[in-house]
């Protein structure tokens, strides 16, 4: 509110009210740098988004329907990333891509993010699947379809509801994400969040404000769009 607030101050200082105005917001959408930020955080956003629906879906089926060496050892690393602090995630990729002399780019931004959103996804579809009957893909099976059938046909369609909140929640918090960025960032890779910390370190201004408002409205509305898609699908009667 205190934001919102300011946002709309005729001033260029935070410190009186001297009027209401829609500048600030004017402002944004012709500042070249939060434009050319904001496309990289929304390929970013994206591209790990994406990529961590994919491995964070077979991830979650892998450990809910099968048995293998070393499930529980992996089962506790992959879900790691949601307890550990995001700086010793930063640290820990920085010095990972050192080791190996990867130069810093945004595709290194992109795999720093799929290591968080593969956890998040897959956590997500992983209580999903707990809901569900195991028993449906046997009877798929028994009557004929192939493994993969199974899965396409039968398990995909219910698990849907739960990549789809996954995937929400994973977009807003790469869509947002500081630290890690900034640890894995190359020359000219600045996202969103980076531009905005960058510019506040001389003083908040008004435009900067506008740009938290419109960053914590989008991200609230994609964050209950996630909880209403995930909360829907469990409410959904399972096939009998």
């Amino acid at each position: 509110m205190v934001l919102g607030f300011y946002s709309f101050n005729q001033s260029s200082y935070s410190a009186s009210w001297q009027g209401f105005t829609f500048t600030w917001y004017q402002k944004l959408f012709s500042d070249e740098r939060i434009l050319s930020a904001l496309k990289n955080s929304l390929i970013v956003a994206f591209s790990a988004t994406g990529i961590s629906a994919v491995l964070g879906t077979l991830m979650a089926v892998g450990l809910a329907r099968y048995k293998f060496p070393g499930k529980s050892l992996y089962q506790g690393t992959a879900y790691l990333p949601l307890i550990i602090p995001d700086i010793a995630i930063a640290v820990a990729t920085l010095v990972f891509l050192a080791a190996f002399a990867v130069p810093l780019s945004i595709i290194t931004i992109v795999a720093a993010h799929i290591v968080f959103c593969l956890a998040y996804v897959g956590l997500v579809v992983r209580t999903r699947l707990t809901n569900l009957n195991p028993h449906l893909e046997e009877a798929a099976l028994d009557l004929g379809a192939t493994p993969v059938q199974a899965f396409t046909k039968v398990l995909l369609p219910q698990l849907t509801p739960a990549i789809i909140a996954g995937c929400l929640l994973s977009f807003i918090l790469s869509l947002d994400d500081f630290l890690i960025a900034s640890f894995t960032a190359g020359s000219g890779a600045s996202t969103l969040p980076m531009e905005i910390f960058s510019r506040i370190r001389t003083g908040v201004k008004p435009d900067i404000n506008a740009l938290s408002v419109i960053l914590i409205t989008v991200s609230a509305m994609i964050a209950g769009i996630a909880e209403f898609v995930r909360i829907s699908g469990e409410l959904k009667k399972p096939i009998d």
